[in-house]
């Protein structure tokens, strides 16, 4: 049963969670590291549990695991072995479920609420690149090339519990396709699949968004399509662009409006919690079904958020 079409007839809009690593950064962790969130898997995992249970208590329906940088070959690079990098995914997923066991065991945090899933993060192959390139897409590698990249984790997601693939920050079409081929191997499992996009209707490597969304209507096994880490800006229009093209869920969950400066690693700008609020209002009176936040979004960000969104 497809686990996003069941969360929907309960709370529509739902909550997706926010940004995990940059706020494991908020609460004192260097991830000036290729390995990114997946460092904390293997040194504070206790932390990656804390913030899974504060996007709980937050109003968050969805939590996305800290497996989004973990690859067999960037574990690899720090000595693990294979068994050793799977059990640090499956841990990813282990660490959202004890967060998430741990809230529900609470009779009072259950009022008006569903039992919320766990999305197994899978990383665009840029991300274990770890040199920008998930914003590009330029990889040059074969589709047959991507899925094998790709079946190791999402085959220990799976294996540990992860009731939904969150296919996320995709720049280009071309790995989309690999993913989902590649789900075709687990006939139970569902994915969402989301984007990095450049503009109001382009991912980043400059593939019409509308275009991506009309091949990912026909995969049965596609629970949702959307947009992830890029401007909030943006976001409106790229629903718009979505919705012509697919009677799927949209899932919606953009950065905290701040731009990123690869070359320095450093956020510039700000937004409020409340202007986020707001705006994910509009996601959602635009056709969003699904909305949560991406990098430098905090669990106050995601309860204004709910707050808004529970009003349209």
């Amino acid at each position: 049963m497809n686990p996003i079409q069941t969360l929907l007839q309960h709370h529509s809009p739902a909550i997706v969670d926010g940004a995990l690593a940059t706020e494991l950064e908020r609460r004192g962790c260097d991830l000036n590291d290729a390995l990114w969130s997946a460092k904390v898997l293997m040194e504070q995992p206790e932390l990656i549990r804390a913030v899974h249970l504060d996007y709980f208590y937050a109003g968050a329906d969805i939590a996305i695991t800290a497996s989004y940088q973990a690859t067999l070959e960037g574990f690899a690079r720090r000595g693990l072995t294979h068994a050793q990098a799977l059990d640090l995914m499956k841990k990813s997923v282990l660490l959202a479920r004890q967060a998430r066991d741990e809230f529900w065991a609470a009779e009072e945090n259950r009022a008006g609420r569903i039992y919320p899933l766990i999305a197994g993060s899978v990383g665009p192959y840029g991300a274990f690149l770890a040199d920008g390139s998930e914003y590009r897409g330029n990889y040059g590698l074969s589709e047959s090339a991507l899925a094998e990249f790709h079946r190791p984790r999402v085959q220990a997601l799976i294996a540990a519990g992860a009731d939904v693939l969150a296919c996320e920050t995709i720049p280009c079409l071309v790995e989309a396709q690999a993913l989902s081929k590649l789900l075709k191997e687990f006939p139970n499992a569902y994915a969402w699949f989301t984007f990095s996009a450049k503009d109001e209707t382009h991912i980043c490597n400059g593939e019409r968004i509308a275009d991506c969304a009309a091949w990912l209507n026909e995969i049965p096994q596609a629970a949702a399509i959307g947009i992830n880490c890029t401007a909030p800006k943006y976001i409106p229009a790229l629903i718009d662009e979505i919705k012509s093209k697919t009677s799927k869920p949209i899932i919606v969950y953009p950065n905290s409006g701040e731009e990123y400066d690869p070359d320095t690693n450093t956020w510039h700008g700000e937004t409020s919690c409340d202007a986020f609020g707001l705006q994910a209002k509009t996601w959602a009176e635009h056709g969003a079904a699904l909305v949560g936040g991406c990098c430098r979004t905090t669990p106050d960000h995601i309860r204004e958020a709910r707050s808004h969104v529970r009003q349209a």
